[in-house]
């Protein structure tokens, strides 16, 4: 069987658990040999063992993508162990919710950090790799196309009340696609957005009425939705539900594969038809 694949480098942040879990094993079992991270070493370990247990290829990258060093240390780990990079998906990120007169400082930076500066920083460390092989391959004559998806949201294109921090964080990487299309299509880059609406994970389906939270580097971050909300959220869905992550990482891979080698510059809203 042909996998469009094949052979094919890919990073992806936040790929432990939740959507970038359900990326990594999808671009897995098309070929792709695949870079794990997530903040904590033993989903990441999880997700190495699941794609090897399938007869892929994948090694864990664990570690926060918001420290300073870590985005040479992410793409190098491609390159140290798999000898080069052609797909870079930045997945990784979590909401930190307010309205803006009771939002922190902290809050604000928070999300700018982990949604934009981080997939800033990535790009940037693989630079060189991309600008060598690009003009390596050109003087032999081929073409070869390489992949960025960054990941939006919704929110980041028409805006969503008590999330200005994360709308802001997303509707920049949205600019930042738009930007590192025209830069590097001369690389033979395709950099595309996938914006996710309502997608079932564990940040959405707990009860936020509960108190629910997750630990991000020794902050407990309140996450999840009331029910009622949810449910009412679910109604305006012209396809009547969300999304569930194995959609979402759908919506990556087809920014992935060859039959996108022409469309660049691009942000494609998953979200079940809902504006």
């Amino acid at each position: 069987m042909n996998r469009k694949l094949e052979n094919k480098v890919a990073i992806v942040s936040g790929s432990g658990r939740g959507i970038g879990r359900e990326i990594a094993l999808k671009l897995a079992s098309e070929g792709a040999r695949v870079v794990i991270n997530d903040l904590d070493a033993e989903p990441a370990a999880q997700t190495v063992a699941e794609i090897v247990a399938a007869g892929g290829s994948a090694i864990a990258c664990a570690g926060s993508v918001t420290d300073s060093g870590f985005a040479d240390r992410f793409v190098q780990a491609a390159v140290d162990a798999y000898g080069g990079l052609d797909i870079i998906v930045n997945n990784a990120g979590y909401t930190w919710d307010s309205v803006v007169q009771k939002m922190s400082d902290e809050q604000w930076e928070a999300m700018l950090a982990v949604h934009l500066t981080a997939p800033f920083r990535i790009l940037r460390a693989a630079s060189n790799f991309i600008r060598d092989a690009a003009k390596r391959e050109a003087d032999e004559g081929r073409e070869v196309f390489r992949k960025v998806v960054n990941i939006s949201s919704t929110s980041g294109v028409y805006g969503n009340a008590g999330q200005a921090n994360y709308a802001a964080a997303k509707a920049g990487i949205n600019g930042l696609t738009k930007a590192m299309a025209k830069e590097w299509g001369r690389y033979k880059v395709n950099v595309n957005s996938v914006a996710f609406g309502l997608i079932k994970t564990r940040l959405t389906e707990a009860d936020a009425s509960a108190g629910a939270s997750i630990d991000i580097e020794g902050r407990q971050i309140k996450v999840g939705v009331n029910p009622q909300i949810l449910k009412n959220a679910e109604a305006l869905i012209p396809l009547g539900r969300g999304g569930t992550p194995e959609e979402a990482a759908g919506a990556v891979y087809m920014f992935c594969i060859p039959e996108s080698n022409y469309v660049s510059g691009q942000v494609l809203v998953c979200g079940g038809g809902r504006p």
